[in-house]
């Protein structure tokens, strides 16, 4: 009856702190959701303390407590960091942060000698404002979980040096491109008429596209050393697979992703005839760091059979994170083409672009409503960024969390096809190999609890994928 009194109190309210009211309601609601299912599955991590049966073929038991302990330590650090951030809006709408924030971008506006018809100006100082205030209150959490959890469990490679001057050029790098954009948008839905929506969504499409074209090429490069794979028989055979799927590859680069952690991964960027793949440093055994470290550390290189290393030698070189064996990458590159030979790149696309249209035409729809930016603190004026953020990020929460897990469901679709297509290719004994080497390289813990797996996770459960695989690998 609590609940139900509530809402019928609500009811009773005017509308803009129906709105308000139900906001803040909606969001404490899912917060109280993603903690429950963080509790079950962090019950798992507590009470699974042994290696299961059907993995014992698979994961060694030192490796399992390893992936255990990593993940309560990241699920107690997700805990806190989202309670923080749950306070901390609920805070900011509470006190009126936003209104107090647009005013103050419109004093700094006036000293610079722009009245309030400036209105776009007034709209880059407030974003400015905002996205360094975003970046300030998680500067202590970033560091955190670099320093203090990565550190731990043995990822982290940055000094604070490197840490501290990326975050810099991430801020940096992210202004010159959030501002230019923000500004041409506002502006195009200022001047774009009763069908500004349309003109607006085709904006925002093309900018994506441009983004994700010179990304690899000119952005990436701004923070990760990029060099061309080196001929040789592993350059060779991602060519000859690429070809035999008809993917127009042009350039194979392996990028130092080793300089801030030990994680690896691999993908594949560029539209039409102008494909390039890239591999992280940390996913090719012989390019990872990690096993040069235990080979300087020996102060010899381990010979291929084995014969003649220490016992010390010999245990470093089975514990550490090796990455993967040539076959085995190749086996994950036949996974990540199948992602493009199945469509599944374009079909994603389709569906961001859908959700986009439609959000653009509702916020047409909805932007004259006076009531959303008196909710808000808004009671002289309707500016269009506060507009897109009221609407966008407040307004469409409950449809966000829908169509979130709609894509996660759909992902896990992707995942088993793609994962059926590097079969088709005869990688799946390798695949196999491989998905159990990356679980072991990222400490992933195995176990999960349904529920949590099927809201969180957008690649299915290892167990899952391996049983995927199975008969074609012992076939």
């Amino acid at each position: 009856m609590g609940l139900w009194a509530l809402l019928d109190a609500m009811w009773e309210m005017p509308a803009e702190k129906r709105i308000f009211g139900a906001v803040l309601l909606f969001s404490w609601t899912v917060y109280l959701w993603e903690t429950f299912l963080a509790q079950r599955q962090r019950r798992v991590y507590k009470t699974t303390t042994h290696v299961p049966l059907e993995l014992g073929q698979i994961m060694d038991s030192e490796t399992f407590e390893k992936s255990r302990l990593y993940q309560l330590d990241k699920s107690t650090f997700s805990f806190w960091s989202g309670l923080y951030s749950e306070v901390e809006g609920t805070l900011i709408l509470l006190f009126g942060g936003i209104p107090y924030l647009w005013r103050l971008s419109g004093r700094f506006c006036g000293y610079a000698g722009f009245g309030p018809e400036y209105e776009i100006s007034q709209s880059l100082v407030f974003l400015l404002l905002a996205t360094l205030f975003s970046a300030l209150t998680g500067l202590p959490w970033s560091l955190y979980n670099t320093f203090v959890i990565e550190e731990k469990h043995g990822f982290n490679q940055q000094t604070l040096g490197f840490f501290m001057k990326d975050a810099i050029k991430k801020f940096v790098v992210t202004q010159c491109i959030l501002l230019p954009v923000s500004s041409l948008l506002l502006y195009i839905i200022k001047i774009g008429g009763d069908y500004f929506f349309i003109y607006a969504w085709l904006f925002t499409l093309v900018v994506s596209l441009v983004l994700v074209t010179i990304y690899a090429d000119y952005i990436a490069p701004l923070f990760d050393k990029f060099t061309p794979l080196p001929e040789g028989k592993l350059k060779q055979e991602i060519e000859v697979m690429a070809k035999s799927i008809d993917f127009p590859l042009t350039k194979v680069y392996v990028v130092e992703g080793s300089k801030r952690s030990s994680h690896s991964n691999a993908y594949f960027y560029g539209f039409f005839k102008n494909k390039r793949i890239v591999l992280f440093d940390t996913l090719l055994e012989e390019y990872s760091v990690l096993n040069k470290d235990i080979q300087e550390e020996s102060g010899m290189e381990p010979r291929n059979d084995g014969e003649g290393d220490s016992e010390e030698i010999k245990a470093k070189v089975k514990s550490k994170k090796q990455g993967c064996r040539n076959e085995e990458v190749l086996a994950v590159l036949g996974h990540e083409l199948g992602h493009w030979k199945l469509g599944h790149t374009v079909k994603n696309i389709i569906i961001s672009q859908m959700n986009s249209f439609l959000c653009f035409f509702l916020f047409a729809v909805l932007i004259g409503r006076k009531e959303l930016f008196v909710a808000f603190g808004f009671n002289d004026s309707q500016p269009t960024l506060i507009g897109l953020l009221i609407i966008f990020q407040f307004i469409f929460s409950p449809y966000n969390e829908v169509l979130s897990f709609c894509l996660t469901v759909l992902s896990r679709r992707f995942e088993f096809q793609a994962d059926a297509f590097a079969k088709k290719l005869g990688k799946a004994k390798d695949l196999y190999s491989a998905l159990i080497k990356l679980n072991k390289d990222n400490l992933g813990f195995p176990v999960s609890d349904w529920l949590f797996s099927m809201w969180h996770y957008s690649h299915p459960p290892l167990l899952e994928r391996l049983q995927a695989l199975k008969n074609s690998k012992q076939d």
